[in-house]
């Protein structure tokens, strides 16, 4: 990146900090991102980047390991098989969609002695391109999920379907956290749910106002990226 491409950065990222309630953590979503440009995200004040992918993850991990408080987050869909690999390399993992796999990330951490923090990706309207439960599944597995006593499940993460109006957004988003609010008052011993994941460069206005915790940006921060080959 050159001297005005990373002005530019720091003009949006400052710009939209703004908007924010210091209450919400703005994650800068990096797949796909050189490590320059994430570097020259953190010089403007990015300390959570999210990743999708665990091979790309670990190579950025160990080219900016001299940057100690980066909090790094999976956004990604994660398979059961990568569970390991995911507990070691992120502090969270916002992308966890079934109760299968929830409870291979329990085993791995109890072997890894590390506690993540994870959020459940729920999926409250038919949607064939995302991951995740339905507000039914959910319930029938939350007394599963208490179980995990070796995963801080902490938070929702929801992925608004694309080509919805301002206003089902926001009834997507406020359904979201009335989920969360539900799930909270079962005090369940190991399910506090906090936080709310969602929102991404094209709603996350939208999403604060509905009661996101945690925003999820890539496209307005670092640009278009390349297509994939």
């Amino acid at each position: 990146m050159n001297v005005s491409e990373i002005s530019r950065m720091a003009d949006r990222i400052a710009a939209i900090r703004a908007t924010l309630p210091p209450s919400v953590r703005l994650i800068a979503v990096s797949k796909q991102v050189p490590v320059e440009a994430m570097r020259a995200a953190y010089e403007a004040g990015i300390r959570d980047f999210g990743e999708s992918r665990i091979q790309e993850a670990a190579q950025k991990q160990t080219e900016l390991a001299d940057l100690s408080d980066v909090v790094w987050h999976m956004i990604g869909h994660l398979q059961a098989n990568k569970a390991q690999k995911a507990v070691q390399l992120f502090q969270w993992i916002h992308s966890v969609d079934e109760l299968k796999l929830a409870q291979r990330l329990d085993r791995v951490a109890a072997d890894l002695s590390h506690k993540p923090n994870i959020c459940l990706q729920v999926k409250l309207l038919p949607d064939p391109h995302k991951f995740g439960w339905t507000p039914e599944a959910l319930w029938n597995d939350l007394t599963s999920l208490d179980q995990c006593h070796h995963l801080n499940i902490c938070g929702l993460m929801a992925i608004a379907p694309l080509g919805l109006t301002p206003t089902e957004l926001t009834s997507f988003f406020q359904e979201t956290g009335v989920l969360a609010d539900k799930i909270r008052s079962q005090n369940y011993q190991n399910l506090p749910i906090r936080e709310l994941s969602m929102g991404m460069s094209g709603d996350y206005a939208i999403a604060v106002d509905a009661g996101s915790t945690m925003i999820r940006l890539g496209r307005i921060l670092f640009g278009d990226r390349p297509p994939v080959a």
